[in-house]
């Protein structure tokens, strides 16, 4: 019999599972002579069909294919897909992007482009299923394009949908694997069928993985990055009836390692410190310190201003910064940290599935679903090591008043900083304060003691949720049939905490802390003292508590088969979203008594809010947004003979906005972000030639983005804006298996991407914006920058006006800020640095503040522009248009071949094939530019596999990445307090092994 089917991203001839769906459809079948492909059976419709015969594009793969291609996980997944990447991103997330469409919003309330289900139950963007090992899988479905009228969760990018084997009610069986590779590498999974009886059967499976880590660090010279992980599933099938079938699965995952988030920080080290790195291309070193909050606010010139003594001060901007003589090894797999990363994680899935069929023609799929995610992360902030000698001169200062010898009047406000960050004195260790949720740090006990300054960020999540859905089709004999669904679904999170913690921010909040107490005195009577505080959070803290969404969606499909050539098929939905959000982020904005065991017990919990009109003035914003959009698809299918088919088809996608975290008093931004949607245009063909042996695919599309989400970082927190773009692309893909012991595979695809709409926003890297006229600030108070320029475009003129504004800093002249800061004046960037611009260390806030009055004498200064219409805030930078640019993620070319051979030995058979994958370049951020490109990257893969008679056992041996190719696949950069670096994620190294096991 002739094949019907390709495998779109290539799949080599594969065993076919029992759909999932609860209705009858034809079994994968291969002549008995001939070259034939074999039939996939898909259920991308909820329906039950050969794959050739689904008007979507849409790409399976089995759980042969599965194996034979080196899937083991999602970020295999991409090599062999076209027009799809995948990489993990900053936060213990990752984006999964098909056709330039993915993840580029950052924060809690923002939903994924991608919808991820299991077996068919939509996944919330919180699921750990990319991290874990593929194992027990029935299929993997990938449809590209919006989808919303078919699945329960609407998607403007396109469904994952994994497929778990389910209980084979008819026979007993069992299979096991065991592998052994490099990195010590140990992994052992299975499964276990067992039909209690002819209506009632359960599976039982698992995996464990157990490694050395990819990483070496020369601090300690241990191994990073490894991993240690288990899942286990369960699943029921139980048939009461022949129309009913009732399905349970139960999934748990837990890991307990040292994975490393970041694998890489880049940075071309900017010698003045104003930006901490140049905006040129990678380099392997450090960000400059002194571009750092933490580090800013501890200088001697930052102590002047805020009327502490300088001699307590840990450093000065323009002398050498505390990273200075770290090495940052050109290997990615070389680091060198003194602070070694955690990494935990559960999951918890538990499904319910009832299949009724209803006559002979109508059939009822009713799903629930409860998910329970708990992730917790820490990891060196700037993997590198503070060197401590520079503190070394205000540690002893410090000692010095704790002990009372600059004044017994001291002792009771500095002693007990000095107790909690130096207990064993200036040269003992140095104690910072851990990530925990009361607020006190090391002022409260909760301390990380070291020889050596930490500084190191932690991110958690706890989240929980529940959907419901609904499906109910029809097997009408007549030209009409439909599809009717709704779902309701509730997620709960009540943790998003993400805390950046510093010797360097704890010794400023306890010093500025305890002088501000002194400040409060109401005389000079010793116990009329105000008692000792310190300025809390002793760290940075972004912290969601309470986010609650609830969303609605009703869609369905209408078909009309007008003859067996042509169908027309149409497709409405409506989806409703809700999301509330309690939200605050705190670092040294209130006073703390030391003895409080919580922020929360101090007097002045309440002075700081940046929502101050909010009730009660407390830092805690509830802040909430609604959503309800009608979406739909259109699709006329035409088979042109049964080995044919071409197809139009129009759809409009659209994902729900949401709630920007809450902003240190720095800047501005919009609370809110809108939702995005995408006018999505597609043409394809599905094509089988020469007797079944070639089946080739075609696909082109045309998309109009609107509101596409972006994240930038302000103020130490993500925000998102909304911007126009365009996509269209070309994928081909193709299957030839000219004998049957032959299989090729092959996919091609091209991606064009253009942001398509005037939108000015301001580039971290660049605050300047390209302009000699303007002069980027280090705000010496808060570690940000922000920009000025000369009215009459002179460069010398606004050099000279923020020359004049330090000089007036440094005499004191400036209310609220005290004299001897020691400012100096405007310096040149490296002349290939990428920066026009001039920078200097000053303060932002009197710098724009004297603009006005001040400016006049050099010819004018702006601190802000009009454009069309709209002003921009120079605080913020100033703004880039954007238009033309490239969305992120978004490789223009992209193809992968592979082939297998099997040689018949008699009872045995030996497989040998191999793989290869090229991903073209892109970038990493909507700024584009060399230092933010996604360098090219190509993976091969191959594996020999002999296969005992019947396939009732097999041995492997397996290379992956055969040329050892430090493959990165995306990238973050940080805000301007933090020193402008780039985080970098990567694919695995060289991995091989050998594999043995059974199956019957």
């Amino acid at each position: 019999m002739r094949g019907k089917i390709t495998l779109l991203a290539g799949v080599c001839a594969a065993a076919v599972t029992t759909p999932s769906f609860a209705q009858s459809a034809p079994q994968s079948a291969q002549a008995d002579s001939g070259s034939g492909i074999e039939e996939i059976i898909v259920t991308a419709q909820r329906q039950s069909q050969r794959l050739q015969d689904v008007p979507i594009a849409v790409s399976a793969f089995t759980a042969e294919s599965i194996e034979k291609q080196q899937i083991k996980n999602t970020s295999d997944l991409q090599l062999t897909l076209p027009n799809v990447t995948f990489t993990k991103t900053n936060f213990s997330s990752a984006s999964f992007t098909i056709r330039g469409i993915g993840d580029l919003c950052v924060g809690v309330t923002c939903d994924s482009a991608t919808a991820i289900h299991l077996n068919d139950a939509p996944l919330g963007g919180s699921t750990r299923l990319f991290e874990g090992e593929f194992y027990d899988l029935a299929q993997i479905e990938v449809l590209r394009g919006p989808q919303g009228t078919l699945f329960g969760r609407n998607a403007t990018s396109g469904v994952v949908n994994f497929r778990t084997a389910k209980p084979d009610l008819n026979k007993f069986g069992a299979n096991g694997e065991a592998e052994y590779g490099n990195y010590n590498s140990i992994k052992v999974k299975g499964a276990l069928n067992v039909p209690l009886s002819d209506t009632f059967g359960v599976r039982l499976a698992g995996f464990y993985l157990n490694r050395d880590g990819y990483t070496k660090n020369l601090f300690d010279n241990s191994r990073v990055d490894d991993r240690d992980m288990y899942g286990l599933r369960g699943s029921v099938t139980w048939e009461p009836t022949p129309s009913t079938t009732i399905d349970i699965v139960g999934q748990y995952f837990h890991e307990n390692d040292h994975r490393l988030r970041i694998q890489k920080q880049l940075c071309d080290r900017d010698p003045t410190g104003v930006l901490g790195c140049l905006n040129t291309s990678y380099g392997y070193g450090i960000t400059n310190a002194n571009s750092q909050f933490g580090n800013t606010l501890v200088s001697k010139q930052a102590f002047a201003m805020l009327g502490l003594p300088t001699a307590l001060a840990l450093g000065d901007v323009y002398g050498p910064d505390v990273y200075a003589n770290n090495q940052n090894p050109k290997d990615p797999r070389v680091i060198n940290t003194d602070f070694n990363p955690t990494y935990k994680a559960d999951e918890i899935i538990i499904q319910g599935r009832l299949n009724q069929k209803i006559g002979d023609k109508l059939n009822l799929r009713v799903t629930g679903q409860y998910t329970k995610v708990t992730n917790d992360s820490q990891q060196d902030y700037n993997l590198s090591v503070v060197n401590r000698n520079l503190f070394a001169p205000g540690l002893t200062e410090l000692q010095a008043y704790a002990d009372g010898a600059r004044g017994a009047f001291f002792v009771p406000f500095l002693k007990p900083v000095a107790d909690a960050l130096i207990p064993d004195g200036p040269s003992g260790k140095l104690c910072t304060s851990a990530a925990e949720r009361t607020g006190t740090g090391v002022y409260g006990g909760h301390a990380v003691c070291s020889d050596t300054p930490q500084d190191f960020d932690r991110s958690t999540l706890r989240t929980s949720g529940w959907s419901a859905e609904a499906v109910l089709t029809s097997d009408f004999d007549g030209p009409f049939n439909f599809l009717l669904g709704g779902i309701y679904s509730k997620a709960h999170l009540t943790d998003g905490s993400y805390w950046v913690d510093g010797f360097n921010l704890d010794y400023l909040t306890g010093v500025l802390g305890a002088f501000t107490s002194i400040g409060r005195n109401v005389d000079t009577n010793p116990d009329n003292n105000v008692a000792p505080s310190y300025n809390g959070s002793p760290y940075f803290h972004s912290d969601s508590t309470d986010l609650r969404i609830t969303t609605y969606g009703l869609f369905g499909e209408a078909y009309y088969k007008f003859n067996d050539k042509v169908k027309l098929t149409l497709g409405l939905r409506y989806n409703n979203d809700k999301k509330v959000n309690v939200a605050r982020t705190t670092l040294a904005s209130f006073l703390v008594p030391f003895t409080a065991a919580n922020i929360e017990d101090s007097p002045n919990y309440g002075e700081f809010d940046a929502d101050p009109g909010r009730a009660g003035n407390q830092p805690w914003q509830q802040r909430q947004v609604k959503f309800g959009e009608f979406t739909g698809r259109a699709v006329l299918d035409f088979q042109v003979t049964p080995d044919n088919l071409i197809y139009l088809s129009y759809s409009r996608g659209y994902k729900s906005g949401g709630i920007n975290p809450p902003l240190s008093p720095i800047y501005t931004v919009p609370e809110t972000f809108n939702p995005e949607f995408v006018n999505a245009f597609e043409i394809g063909s599905k094509n089988t030639f020469a007797n079944g042996a070639l089946q080739l695919n075609l696909t082109g599309f045309y998309y109009q983005y609107k509101s596409l989400q972006l994240s930038r970082i302000v103020a130490r927190t993500s925000v998102n804006d909304n911007v126009n773009a365009n996509i269209w692309g070309l994928e081909a893909e193709a299957i030839f298996r000219p004998v049957r012991e032959m299989t090729i595979n092959a996919n091609f695809s091209y991606l064009n991407t253009k942001v398509s709409q005037d939108k000015w926003i301001a580039d971290s890297r660049d605050f300047g914006a390209g302009r000699e006229d303007a002069v980027i600030i280090k705000d010496i108070t808060n570690g940000a920058n922000c920009a000025v320029t000369s009215a009459t475009g002179s460069k010398a003129l606004v050099n000279a006006y923020v020359n004049q504004v330090n000089t007036l800093i440094n005499a004191g002249a400036i209310p609220g800020l005290g004299a001897g800061a020691g400012l100096q004046g405007t310096t040149e960037f490296p002349s290939n640095s990428g920066i026009k611009s001039t920078g200097a260390y000053s303060v932002c806030g009197v710098v724009n503040a004297l603009a006005p009055s001040l400016g006049a004498a050099f010819g004018g200064i702006n601190t802000s522009a009009v454009i069309d219409g709209d002003t921009y805030d120079y605080a913020s930078g100033i703004p880039k248009n954007i238009r033309g640019n490239k969305l992120p993620g978004a490789p223009t070319i992209k193809f992968s071949v592979g082939a297998q051979y099997d040689f018949h030995i008699g009872d045995l058979t030996l497989t040998p094939r191999a793989d290869l994958a090229f991903t073209g370049e892109s970038y990493g951020n909507i700024f584009n530019g060399n230092v933010n490109k996604v360098p090219a990257f190509t993976q091969v893969n191959a594996q020999v596999q002999l296969d005992g008679p019947d396939k009732k056992w097999f041995i492997r041996g397996f290379i992956q990445n055969i040329t050892d190719n430090n493959s990165i696949t995306g990238l973050y950069v940080t805000d301007q307090s933090s020193g402008l670096f780039t985080n970098v994620f990567t694919l695995e190294p060289r991995r091989y092994g050998v594999a043995a096991g059974f199956r019957f």
